[in-house]
């Protein structure tokens, strides 16, 4: 196959990959298989198959896979003590406090336990608070938000930094566990912080003692064994469909300007974020210019539910709506992009 059928075959199938998870209901409900059929697509349009690709394909996942279930059957069965731990750590220190500590935990710690454990956390957490519903769709927002840049600091918080390593760790970023932490860890946790204060911001005035939102169900054994199945074959299929999209990578998203790449990845407000890491990044890319693909990707996939895996999983349960969800995500994610575009572009070398 020419070179000029092998990229129009493969900017087909990455338009097809953008836009059919936010245009057709059924593609969104099974993007797992979508994504995987796009995947195999891709490596056999590129001609790319290898028995090394399958076994990255086959083995990749199984960290965050494992994660996600072990930690969801543990925190299933810690969660009934979860109300005397927030009430006391409240007496302590004051509500305010104790939101701006548990959203820096989840923000920080779902690097480790998996974004999605740390969201599912999180609605357990707002069922209990107690609060008034406004309040606790921000809470909501902000620690989505946390938890969506935390998750990126290791391979294990999410499907998006378990490709990125998975893209990059050979020559000549010889990308391993740590790889994420070094190279974009600066600008995460401080904005991890900001988005526990943020959080925090108005606790007292909110309180009203009349339950706001309210988780929709708890997990079963079914739940947990779907929900770490699916991780699995969707961090598979991103494997496949960013080995398969690597041609088109190199050759057009390498030559773009560095600025395009940022305020390109605004898309993220409304397609998977790692799906886009799938599809953008490659080995070729400076260190400067893969920083500020990541934190393009990372802020804008808070603005909207369909960008992220913590806002899907936490508006799902809390039954929180597109418009709200918006309402308070847009202004922050909109003025956190262009803070962090001027002090990437004066400080990042």
């Amino acid at each position: 196959m020419s070179d000029y059928l092998v990229i129009a075959g493969l900017a087909i199938v990455m338009g097809l990959t953008l836009v059919l998870p936010f245009s057709v209901k059924r593609v969104e409900e099974d993007l797992e298989a979508f994504l995987f059929v796009m995947g195999l697509g891709a490596v056999s349009i590129s001609g790319l198959w290898s028995l090394h690709l399958l076994k990255e394909a086959f083995r990749e996942p199984l960290a965050i896979t494992a994660a996600v279930g072990i930690v969801g059957w543990l925190f299933r069965k810690v969660r009934s003590h979860l109300r005397s731990w927030m009430d006391g750590l409240t007496e302590k220190v004051g509500l305010a406090w104790a939101i701006f500590i548990i959203v820096l935990i989840l923000g920080l710690g779902s690097s480790l336990f998996t974004a999605i454990v740390a969201a599912i956390m999180l609605a357990e957490v707002v069922t209990l608070l107690k609060l008034s519903r406004e309040y606790e769709v921000k809470l909501t927002v902000y620690a989505c938000y946390a938890i969506g840049l935390g998750a990126a600091l290791t391979p294990l918080g999410e499907p998006l930094s378990t490709i990125v390593v998975s893209k990059l760790k050979g020559p000549p970023h010889n990308a391993d566990f740590f790889y994420l932490i070094k190279q974009v860890g600066m600008w995460i946790v401080p904005g991890v912080i900001l988005c526990a204060a943020m959080a925090s911001r108005g606790a007292k005035k909110a309180a009203t003692g009349e339950p706001g939102l309210r988780e929709d169900a708890h997990d079963t054994n079914k739940v947990l064994f779907t929900r770490a199945g699916k991780v699995y074959v969707f961090v598979m299929a991103l494997i496949f469909l960013g080995a398969g999209l690597s041609p088109l990578a190199e050759r057009f998203m390498d030559k773009m300007p560095t600025w395009v790449l940022y305020w390109l990845n605004s898309l993220s407000a409304i397609l998977d974020n790692a799906t886009l890491a799938a599809a953008e990044i490659s080995p070729v890319m400076s260190d400067r210019k893969i920083t500020f693909i990541l934190m393009g990707l990372l802020i804008s996939g808070g603005m909207l539910i369909p960008g992220n895996i913590p806002n899907i999983v936490s508006a799902a349960r809390l039954r929180i709506k597109s418009r709200e969800w918006a309402a308070a995500a847009l202004p922050f994610g909109g003025a956190l992009m262009l803070a962090y575009f001027i002090l990437m572009t004066l400080l990042v070398k």
